[in-house]
Order: C-alpha cells, then structure tokens, then sequence
C-alpha cells in the first residue's frame, strides 16, 4: 500500500474535475448562511456528517471489492437530487478518465464500459483507489476530505475568505474526518446493505435551485 498513491489521489491537482464544483457553498453564500470561517466550519461539518458519510462509505466498498455496479445503483438510491446525480456522474467520467491514466486496470476498464456515461464519483474513487493498492480507511479519508476541502476552496473565492482562515476550518475538523472515515470504511465491511444513506435535504434542494441559476461560477 502506498501512502505516495493516497497523496496523490487527494491532491487537489488531481485532474478529476473538482475544482469546477463547490459542493453546495455557492448557494450557501448566495443565501447568507455562509458568510465567514465560523459559518463555513458549520457548513463543512454538515455536510461531512451526510452526504459526506454517505459517499466516503460507497467509496470504501468499491475499495473492499464490492460490485461497483451494486454500488452504482445503491448510489442513485441515496442521491434523490437528479442536479447531484448528474453532478456524481459527471464527475465520476472525469475521474475515470484521469484513473485509467494514472492507474489502469481491468476493474476500472469494466466499469467504464458499464457506464460509458460515468458513474457515481465515489464509486470511480473507490476503485481508483483499489487500483492504486489502497484500501477501505483511504478511500474513505480522500473522499471525507475532499467533501469539506471542495467548499472551503470555493469560499476562498466566493467571499474572497482568507485562504489562512479556511485552512484553520480543515484543520479543526479532522477528528470529524478520521470518525467518518472510520465509520465508512466498517460499514463497508458489513456489505451493500449495511452502508449509511445519510441526507442532507438542504443541499438536495439548493442544488436543485443552483442548477437552474442563468449565471453562476461553480458547476454545482
């Protein structure tokens, strides 16, 4: 296992396309329930705690073996958003073209010929991961990571947020990043069935409204 294939995984540089999506902090701000590092920190908890767990959990058992096209389907089931469907599944494209670059295999090859229009995001990040030699844990802290580091990049720009302030936000909270990585990867464990489904109602129906906004900077 390489601790060098996690780096890059989780690094932001990664081409898989996250930079263009601010998970769900766009409308946040727009609507003034995110406004400063406090908000921001409260914000990322949120959706670290839900949607966070959710998918940190699909991405573990793509790691573990699971059949990612169970997982692809257990994913559409927990993503009543079709904004965030599409969203997951765009982003999954992406990052199956960046995988099959970096790590190829057979297993990535399969499900890109599954789903030659993408599947869920953790899902294509989980047998990324599998393929690079990582595990369950690691699939998991990159996708716990990346579903706070995403918003907290975005609102360096939407609110021109000192980037030293959103740092100290991600910092604090990775104790909630080890729990729900922890979490996910023992769900995983346990089978298709026993994955968390956490929601969060707001973020369905913001991305929803942000979807159909004339003018936007992010994606989602």
């Amino acid at each position: 296992m390489s601790r060098a294939a996690l780096l890059v995984l989780a690094d932001g540089r990664f081409p898989a396309g996250g930079h263009a999506h601010s998970g769900g902090a766009e409308p946040a701000v727009a609507e003034g329930r995110v406004r400063d590092a406090d908000s921001l920190a409260a914000f990322c908890r949120g959706r670290l705690h839900t949607a966070g767990l959710t998918a940190a959990a699909l991405a573990a058992a793509a790691a573990h073996g699971l059949d990612p096209l169970a997982l692809d389907e257990a994913a559409d089931a927990r993503t009543p958003s079709p904004a965030l469907r599409a969203t997951a599944r765009k982003l999954g494209r992406q990052m199956m073209r960046a995988a099959r670059a970096t790590w190829p295999g057979p297993e990535l090859d399969a499900l890109a010929t599954a789903r030659p229009r993408g599947a869920h995001q953790p899902v294509v990040l989980g047998l990324t991961a599998r393929s690079a030699g990582l595990g369950p844990e690691d699939a998991a802290h990159c996708v716990a990571y990346e579903t706070v580091s995403g918003p907290a990049t975005a609102v360096v720009r939407l609110l021109s947020l000192d980037p030293f302030h959103a740092t100290a936000v991600l910092a604090r909270l990775a104790p909630d990043l080890d729990r729900v990585a922890e979490q996910a990867a023992e769900a995983a464990r346990q089978g298709i069935d026993a994955l968390p489904a956490a929601s969060a109602p707001l973020l369905d129906i913001t991305a929803e409204a942000h979807a159909a906004w004339p003018v936007r900077l992010f994606a989602s």
